[in-house]
Formats: C-alpha cells, sequence, structure tokens
C-alpha cells in the first residue's frame, strides 16, 4: 500500500457536526479508538451515550477545547 493511499482528508473544523463519532475524535486528535475511550472513562473526553448499544458521540466544543481551538473565558 502506498503513502498516498493512506493520507487522510483534510476536514474544516466547522464543517464537523456538533456530535462526533469515536473514529471522528480519534481522526482529528491523532490517537487510536481505544484512547478516546480511556480519556472517557478517566472524565478527560465525556461521553454522550446514544441508543440501546450505547453507542458513544462527543460533543464538538470538547472536542476542539482539547484541540486547543477555544479558548475559555471566565
Amino acid at each position: 500500500m502506498s503513502l498516498k493511499n493512506k493520507l487522510i482528508p483534510k476536514v474544516s473544523l466547522q464543517d464537523l457536526p456538533d456530535l462526533l463519532t469515536i473514529r471522528e475524535v480519534a481522526g482529528l486528535l491523532r490517537v487510536s479508538t481505544l484512547t478516546v475511550k480511556r480519556w472517557g472513562k478517566k472524565g478527560k473526553l465525556p461521553a454522550i451515550r446514544i441508543n440501546s448499544r450505547g453507542d458513544r458521540r462527543y460533543k464538538k466544543s470538547v472536542v476542539l477545547k482539547l484541540l486547543g481551538e477555544i479558548v475559555e473565558t471566565t
């Protein structure tokens, strides 16, 4: 497999939905999905559970805060 096929397309942060999947979050933060789950258990990145399977969704604002895109004003 060539390097060209491994490249991830660039996504504008403004175009992202308000709730992100675990794969989207992992891709943005460049970590594994397991790391995102661990951060959720530790409270660093709280998840919202949806549907009967308990799928995780993450608020875009929380993810952007982790990225340093949003500065808290207090």
